[in-house]
């Protein structure tokens, strides 16, 4: 009730006392709390209507890819999943988890639109609450596509959890 008015200047980081400690106890509490596995199997009746339906993951995959240049054998050597089930989600017989997608939405240097192409008809959209997400838009808008500079990215945020193959060997 009693909430004094202050100058919007005074609540932005560059203008604390201390921003660098204040930034760095803003970090430690930052924790991934998103993980998913990289796959869900489709019902017998997401299945059949799939084949009719005219927007698949499947069916915009090799769109998305062709507009970065790269084929789906080329994104799946890049990514830290199985050949074998990158083939069934390239085939369409198993969804893709919303890792997986920005995973491959880096990996294959793609653009946003095609992203939250691809997360939609995957059953997901982009979450202004979500660090992940957050952090991925910023790289992808910004051309980032440095391995060095998204493992470091990822590795400030600590997200640990999308399957990209560089940030397994390092």
């Amino acid at each position: 009730g009693n909430v004094a008015r202050r100058d919007p200047s005074c609540m932005r980081l560059c203008h604390q006392k201390d921003c660098e400690g204040v930034l760095a106890r803003f970090k430690a509490g930052l924790a991934d709390t998103t993980f998913t596995f990289s796959f869900s199997f489709p019902t017998l009746r997401e299945r059949i209507s799939g084949r009719f339906r005219e927007v698949t993951f499947a069916k915009l995959l090799p769109e998305a890819l062709r507009h970065c240049g790269m084929t789906a054998e080329e994104a799946g050597e890049k990514l830290a999943i199985e050949p074998r089930f990158w083939q069934m989600i390239v085939k369409g017989r198993v969804y893709p988890e919303k890792n997986t997608v920005l995973a491959l939405a880096l990996v294959a240097r793609m653009q946003w639109q095609d992203v939250l192409n691809l997360l939609a008809v995957s059953g997901f959209s982009f979450r202004e609450d979500e660090v992940r997400d957050i952090v991925v838009r910023f790289l992808i808008e910004r051309s980032i596509f440095n391995e060095q500079m998204i493992a470091d990215c990822l590795a400030e945020y600590r997200l640990t959890n999308l399957p990209i193959r560089f940030l397994k060997n390092a």
